[in-house]
């Protein structure tokens, strides 16, 4: 089928698209149920009002045509179903004409939640999601040869998701440097899943090679991912291992997810045979016109690829960047500082008509993030709780919720439903709230001893203040109050 054409990864294409296609189901579906009371026209950072501030050309989305949050969660709805179209194979034997204009609806569309999703969807992989939807318009369909250029194009975007990664870890913080960080990372990381408190209890020495082997991976064995087999199969099993221990050990929403379905197009057929048993089928050279578009498209990337190569050069290296507003080749890196201490923001409300000394306060629990110390902390990812990640961000410093913790008060005072349901449960079942404040604690693990005397997960300790009690003074406008301090009660 000469140059172009790369049959001996059909089957890595059939995997990557499987696995793409049940992201894309996993965000869409995120989507519907999320985005109506985050970004909706009563949502915390309304769409409308920011689409009348930022024009197209800075983040195109179909959204500046019409928005309606009745549109939005209704288009949320049909990406998931194109999304299981893909998981289920079928528009992968339409004919290539056809199976592109999935991939191409499926990748307008979530481009268009992305770039009006504001700090809601500011995160790494909804970017990385965006871009891998992009490549996959052009992996072919089940009857044409994967094209080579798309197959590596796949592997440049791992290449940069991991080397930028490593990069920035070696840059920022020390503690990768000394191979100290994992003794904090796994108490201390955004969401923990129900693994994490054992990991973070496995000895130093085990934490060192945590982070050794992380830096190998992501600085030095992700340069296989070019080399010819059976060397590119190996740096994509030693990826696909460390995402693994990832998955075991804490909640990144789909990050992991992704990356595997990514690390899928470093493997020949040979080797995914042993794991995915199904015939070989007889595929066709690709039309001419497959062949123009796919050698324009890898020149393009090439040409964009210029200022994601250049800020991994950087000394002051971004972290997660997009460099185009269609999101098409972009710079990636998570987790370059890591926080010593946990710190919790705790909202909390309560009933009573004034505010004194013996006001009873009920604490809202969110999804995962740590409150109850009592809760063993939940697995959720691939699925991503956008609200849980941001009240871990609010902790880290206030600057961080400026835009959007105010406006969730103000739900909380009216006990807005589309709002609570992004809540494990509301403590007003019964009535509306008269003052909503929060507070900041200092989480740390239980150790053995104490959560064999306890049961907790979670020990916490009252910081201070975060926001003071607020209320509605009149309809629709908040009144921030002085109060007593508050005791502690955790």
């Amino acid at each position: 089928m000469g140059w172009f054409s790369a049959p001996e990864y059909w089957l890595a294409r059939l995997v990557f698209e499987r696995l793409l296609g049940l992201t894309y189901l996993i965000a869409f579906v995120g989507t519907a149920l999320q985005f109506r009371a985050l970004l909706g026209e009563r949502g915390l950072l309304p769409v409308p009002r920011f689409l009348q501030a930022v024009p197209f050309r800075r983040a195109p989305s179909i959204f500046h045509l019409h928005y309606s949050d009745r549109f939005a969660v209704g288009l949320a709805w049909a990406g998931a179903l194109f999304a299981l179209s893909v998981l289920l194979g079928v528009p992968q034997q339409a004919p290539l004409w056809l199976c592109m204009l999935t991939w191409v609806v499926m990748w307008a569309l979530y481009l268009s939640f992305v770039n009006v999703g504001q700090t809601f969807y500011g995160f790494g992989w909804e970017t990385l999601l965006v871009e891998a939807g992009f490549l996959a318009i052009f992996v072919g369909n089940a009857e044409t040869a994967p094209p080579l250029l798309v197959i590596l194009l796949i592997r440049w975007l791992l290449f940069r998701l991991e080397f930028g990664a490593g990069l920035i870890k070696l840059r920022h913080d020390p503690c990768w440097r000394n191979l100290s960080c994992l003794d904090y990372h796994h108490e201390t990381q955004p969401i923990p899943n129900r693994l994490s408190w054992y990991f973070h209890r496995l000895p130093r020495r085990l934490h060192r090679l945590e982070s050794a082997a992380n830096h190998f991976v992501q600085l030095f064995a992700v340069f296989g991912l070019f080399a010819p087999q059976p060397v590119a199969s190996i740096a994509g099993g030693l990826i696909l291992a460390t995402q693994g221990w990832l998955l075991l050990s804490g909640n990144y929403a789909w990050l992991n997810l992704i990356t595997v379905a990514l690390a899928a197009m470093s493997f020949h057929n040979g080797v995914l045979a042993w794991v995915v048993p199904v015939g070989t089928p007889t595929l066709e050279a690709p039309p001419w016109w497959f062949v123009a578009t796919v050698t324009l498209v890898t020149m393009a990337v090439a040409v964009l690829s210029y200022r994601p190569v250049r800020n991994m050069a950087s000394r002051h290296q971004l972290m997660n960047a997009s460099f185009d507003p269609l999101r098409l080749v972009n710079t990636y890196g998570v987790f370059g500082r890591i926080t010593r201490e946990r710190y919790e923001v705790v909202i909390e409300g309560t009933d009573d008509p004034a505010l004194g000394p013996g006001t009873r306060w009920r604490e809202y629990e969110l999804k995962a993030k740590p409150g109850d110390p009592r809760r063993r902390p939940r697995q959720v990812a691939p699925y991503h709780l956008r609200l849980d990640w941001l009240m871990w961000f609010a902790a880290l410093s206030p600057t961080y919720a400026e835009t959007w913790l105010l406006p969730l008060v103000e739900k909380l005072l009216s006990n807005d439903a589309r709002t609570l349901r992004l809540l494990a449960a509301n403590p007003f079942p019964d009535g509306a709230p008269t003052f909503v404040r929060a507070l900041l604690y200092r989480y740390r693990y239980t150790t053995p001893e104490e959560r064999r005397e306890t049961g907790a997960w979670w020990v916490r300790e009252l910081v201070g203040q975060y926001l003071p009690p607020v209320a509605f003074y009149r309809p629709g406008a908040l009144d921030v109050t002085t109060a007593p301090p508050a005791a502690s009660r955790g």
